[in-house]
């Protein structure tokens, strides 16, 4: 999941800014002296322009780490440090996890790519017969179902549905364009993918297999498959966001429920031993770890993610592997995904043709200042004129904010004007359900405040204010939901329908729930 600069997309193709006209004439030497003497200071300007807690930064060349440390502290005000193994919720660079245990699967002949999905999980199921039948285990680890990006990710993500009730749920999302056609970013497919492991594998689970074949002989005794038990563990960042008002601590996501998706938490020490791994060609300190094959096979693009030159980046093309992307980046190919939980965006990116790799682990959401670093240093390496990435992305964030904070400060000053209701407030109270989610409770409050809570999220309350007409302004208990309108439907003076949506890094489209 993920905010501003992922909930709220930034368009980098409408603004491309001047470079300096400074060319390093040995760029990796120039990306040395960037670690060196620049570093420290870019990040620290960052963390103040984007108003960031704290930062974890590693980068490995050659096969040695260069550097691999924190910025900044792990809680808001207070002084204890962000380290190298200070850990973070890094969300979707689960994926990569999952993609490989999957590619391994096939190297071992206990599953193939183009098999269909339902030989091994038989109640899987999409929205129409003909894609049901045709969908294979490559499709739903390379975002090519029809879905739109985030599709059902409210109603699945941070809740209590289980896997199987996840799975069971997918027949319902209704898709917006054709089958294998276009690309569209989708958890409960790699989700899916997660749960083919036990099927195929004597009943290992996904969360054991990348423990027992990747973690543990990779080193990362500090990086965990599950969520569970994250905001107890020691030295661990704590999750903010100011996507929709002043910076806001907000409570750690349990995703647990969307392992394969989106549920490791690590560091950057460890994530430096995962860099090293995926460039020396499955190789960890000498040791095969897995062949060389299983990991190409992630990286072989099986779905265009976009084919126009960036006007500010050297790039041309996008592609999605099996829990990877791949671009090319001034003539290099670069590999990377990145990952957003509430609270929380990381970066893990890794360039074989030059022996580079570096992750970012940010615990601050409404932010691109992840995703700038990670440019810099790559500008730095591979020889891009400089451009103050993180200047570039912040103004082309600026009206976005903006945006945000205007109409907040509308909804703000609708409240303000306590109109009255067009009915008494019992009126708008009931159960309501939605084909997906299924029910939600409306109940009064006070004069003019109702409240929702949601079955499947025990622990989010959204409390709705009246504005005007039939709209209240929904306020979400966790502030990474967002503020909102909710619009109530009335037909011949009696409440149908009620509409309400979320921070659309969540999920972009909103929800209509019926009354019943």
């Amino acid at each position: 999941m993920n905010y501003s600069s992922l909930r709220r997309p930034l368009l980098l193709g409408l603004l491309a800014l001047p470079a300096a006209p400074v060319v390093a004439q040995n760029p990796s030497a120039n990306g040395a002296a960037f670690v060196r003497d620049s570093l420290a200071s870019y990040v620290q300007r960052g963390l103040k322009l984007w108003n960031i807690p704290g930062l974890a930064v590693t980068v490995v060349k050659d096969g040695q780490v260069v550097v691999s440390q924190g910025f900044g502290t792990k809680e808001a005000g207070k002084a204890a440090p962000v380290d190298g193994n200070t850990l973070f919720l890094i969300a979707s660079n689960s994926k990569l996890f999952t993609g490989t245990a999957i590619s391994q699967l096939q190297e071992e002949g206990k599953l193939k790519l183009d098999d269909p999905v339902r030989k091994y999980l038989p109640d899987f199921r999409l929205y129409d017969s003909t894609s049901t039948r045709l969908v294979s285990v490559r499709d739903i680890l390379s975002h090519r179902l029809g879905t739109k990006t985030f599709q059902g990710d409210f109603t699945f993500w941070d809740s209590n549905l289980s896997r199987a009730d996840i799975i069971r749920r997918v027949r319902l999302l209704k898709p917006t364009q054709p089958f294998r056609q276009n690309y569209g970013y989708c958890n409960a497919g790699f989700l899916a993918a997660g749960e083919i492991i036990p099927v195929v594998n004597s009943g290992q689970t996904w969360e054991s297999w990348v423990q027992q074949r990747l973690l543990t002989p990779l080193g990362m005794s500090n990086t965990y498959p599950l969520t569970t038990g994250a905001a107890q563990r020691p030295n661990v960042a704590l999750p903010y966001t100011n996507a929709f008002g002043p910076l806001t601590r907000v409570p750690f996501d349990e995703v647990d429920n969307f392992g394969p998706a989106a549920s490791m938490v690590s560091n950057v020490n460890d994530l430096g031993h995962w860099l090293r791994f995926q460039l020396d060609s499955g190789k960890y300190q000498g040791q095969r770890v897995l062949p060389w094959a299983t990991l190409r096979r992630t990286r072989e693009g099986n779905t265009l993610s976009g084919t126009s030159k960036s006007p500010i980046f050297p790039s041309h093309f996008r592609t999605y592997g099996l829990g990877v992307f791949a671009a090319d980046y001034n003539g290099r190919q670069i590999y990377w995904h990145t990952g957003g939980a509430n609270g929380f965006v990381t970066n893990v990116c890794f360039v074989p043709e030059e022996s580079l790799g570096l992750a970012v682990l940010t615990n601050q959401d409404n932010q691109s200042f992840f995703e700038a670093l990670r440019y810099q240093l790559l500008d730095a390496y591979l020889g891009v004129p400089y451009v103050d990435r993180s200047r570039q992305l912040y103004k082309l964030g600026q009206p976005g904010r903006d945006e945000t904070a205007r109409d907040i400060a509308a909804q703000a000053t609708r409240v303000a004007k306590k109109n009255k209701l067009p009915r008494k407030l019992a009126a708008y109270a009931g159960s309501y359900e939605h084909p997906l989610y299924g029910p939600i409770t409306v109940a009064a409050q006070g004069k003019q405040q109702l409240l929702i809570r949601f079955s499947h999220h025990p622990k989010l309350i959204a409390t709705l204010d009246y504005m005007d007409g039939e709209q209240f302004r929904c306020t979400y208990s966790n502030a990474a939901y967002g503020i909102f309108p909710a619009i109530f439907a009335v037909e011949n003076g009696a409440v149908k329908t009620l509409e309400i949506r979320v921070n659309d890094g969540l999920e972009q489209d909103p929800y209509l729930f019926s009354r019943q």
